[in-house]
């Protein structure tokens, strides 16, 4: 087996090619190259770091069709499907985007300047707590994804003045120390693995040794190529194989930190190790890890739909952004919407799940390529509620009606497929069915990584206390206000990860953030703001006077968007080059989505 190498022109780099498997001797010597370059990593100038990062990103620009071609073989999609914007968006866009606010921060600080002068400045929310304005920055982010707005929360006691002193405490150190970092790759999303290492390199000062998950290891040679300059001077390696070689890098001395993207049971097997042993140790808070390890494990995702003046055109367009945050990536994603919390009360309600239902049904089958998901989606089917939604592996189903104080396995255990449940809850105003979805999501729900609430505007604006108030209260690391919580994970100036809070023997949704570009060491949540009707409707007075003043038409995201492939490939390319030929084009087809 060869050991681990300098780039190659394949961009095979690391110790084994895609779909290969790790020998124990080459591991070795991809470790021991790292903690040999750990600290040279660490003592780096912040502008060599820039350079490296400019570097990869004309890697990244160059490879990124190549990414996006490789990822749809591995999801079943075909060349010409319209969902390849959720590849482009979720892959090569992402990383791109994530490059991109690192450079500024990074250059900021190389500069000897403020960060936070990036920023859009910052208020005291209704709970007390300092939110930091990080999106939109530019002219072009009004421009290209109009509307929509994010907030990173500090922790409360932190203050305007004590800001500065809470940001990039890394690079604030006199001796930084390095540390060899194993990163557990997804096997879902094309974009964790890089931007983990990111966070691992920029944020912490890490040099990484990426394990790449077999179900999407095919992108592995990619961003091998992309990473090949920090791999020339030994700061980064790549790894292939399966559990076998997971659990021999866990336990390898050389490895001074591991970061995980995976389930809650992955993770406890690694802490405290697996079967009856593996459980009493656990009970007893007694691991059998031996090295620090952060996380992000998934969630139930709830999304709250709160009663107010809804249009049936209103029912139609949230239906399909429900439908989306189900259904987008085949229902593969983390923070996949799983659990519908709808007002008793509101007359709406059985009309918006009517349109949800259609929305669902008019969708092409999608290929259900993530190990075990027809199997969780019969699961899923078996309940005697459930309704579904197709006769194919990947067609959607739908278990309305579920009793909210019942022991639902809904509420506890994550889908990972195409099944979305629903629940109701009374309130006698959309004050108080706030607070009372507040405290189901917060109580009744497992985990804490990100929730959804599509809320009109008016009644934002009539209840804006008890608004801001479930904002402050719900215990989520990322909570999205009309837009799906894949915002939080795509924007990157945003903090990704579970509520702040969590142990090893209770890890919910992970422990630790990552993204989080300007570096807040304090940040307790982000809170995405997107629309709640699309260009050209939201020019009606009943929007325009409760501040839906934008240009963004149907989202590209949405998985109802038969123009999503082109405005995302095309979106890509402008925020690569910034050329302004490409704007026609963009606009033209986001206009028709």
């Amino acid at each position: 087996m060869e050991a681990t190498r300098m780039g190659t022109p394949n961009g095979l780099t690391g110790t084994t090619a895609a779909g290969g498997h790790a020998e124990p001797a080459a591991i070795d010597i991809a470790i021991r190259r790292l903690q040999e370059r750990k600290h040279d990593w660490a003592l780096l100038p912040i502008s060599e770091k820039v350079h490296h990062l400019e570097q990869m990103r004309k890697a990244a620009v160059r490879l990124a069709a190549q990414w996006v071609k490789k990822s749809a073989v591995m999801a079943g999609l075909p060349a010409d499907s319209d969902w390849l914007g959720e590849l482009w968006m979720g892959g090569p866009w992402a990383l791109l985007w994530g490059i991109d606010r690192y450079r500024e921060t990074l250059s900021a600080l190389a500069a000897g300047t403020d960060p936070l002068a990036l920023t859009k400045g910052s208020r005291i929310t209704g709970s007390g707590q300092l939110a930091v304005n990080v999106f939109p920055l530019h002219p072009r982010d009004h421009l290209l994804i109009s509307g929509v707005r994010a907030e990173v929360w500090m922790k409360p006691g932190v203050t305007q003045q004590a800001l500065a002193d809470s940001v990039a405490s890394f690079y604030r150190q006199k001796q930084p120390q390095g540390k060899v970092s194993l990163v557990l790759a997804a096997g879902n999303v094309s974009s964790i693995a890089p931007m983990d290492m990111l966070h691992k390199l920029l944020a912490e000062g890490s040099v990484c040794l990426v394990k790449m998950n077999p179900v999407n290891d095919g992108i592995g040679p990619i961003l091998e190529e992309i990473f090949a300059p920090l791999h020339a001077y030994g700061f980064v390696d790549f790894v292939y194989g399966g559990p076998d070689v997971g659990k021999y890098l866990v336990q390898h001395p050389g490895i001074d930190e591991i970061h995980m993207t995976g389930s809650i049971h992955t993770h406890d097997a690694i802490v405290f190790g697996s079967g009856p042993e593996g459980e009493a140790r656990k009970a007893a808070n007694e691991p059998f890890l031996d090295k620090p390890i952060s996380s992000e494990l998934g969630n139930v995702t709830p999304t709250i739909v709160v009663p107010g003046p809804w249009t049936e055109a209103d029912l139609r367009f949230q239906a399909e952004n429900i439908a989306t945050s189900k259904l987008n990536n085949g229902g593969f994603n983390c923070v996949a919407s799983q659990v519908l919390v709808t007002p008793r009360e509101w007359a709406q309600t059985d009309k918006l799940l009517y349109h949800l239902r259609t929305v669902l049904r008019g969708l092409p089958s999608r290929h259900p390529y993530y190990p075990g998901a027809e199997d969780r989606r019969e699961q899923a089917a078996s309940h005697a509620h459930a309704e579904r939604l197709g006769d194919q592996p990947g067609d959607p189903v739908l278990i309305p009606g579920l009793d909210p104080t019942a022991d639902e396995a809904a509420f506890r255990e994550e889908f990972f497929c195409t099944a979305l449940a629903e629940t109701r809850l009374p309130g006698r105003d959309p004050a108080d069915f706030l607070r009372r979805a507040v405290v189901f999501c917060n109580e009744r729900l497992w985990g804490t990584l990100a929730a959804n609430i599509i809320v009109h505007p008016a009644t934002i604006a009539r209840h804006r206390r008890a608004f801001e108030q479930a904002l402050a209260d719900l215990h989520y690391g990322s909570i999205n206000v009309n837009i799906w919580a894949a915002s939080g994970f795509m924007l990157s100036q945003t903090s990704w990860g579970g509520y702040p809070g969590h142990t090893l023997n209770s890890a919910g949704s992970g422990i630790g953030q990552v993204h989080n570009t300007f570096l807040f060491d304090q940040a307790q949540k982000s809170i995405v703001y997107g629309n709640f009707t699309p260009f050209p409707r939201n020019l009606h007075p009943r929007y325009l006077r409760h501040g839906e003043r934008h240009i963004l038409p149907k989202p590209p995201w949405f998985v109802t968007n038969r123009q999503g492939t082109a405005v995302a490939r095309q979106l890509f390319y402008f925020t690569a080059d910034q050329q302004a030929w490409r704007l026609p084009g963009l606009f033209f087809h986001a206009l028709r989505g």
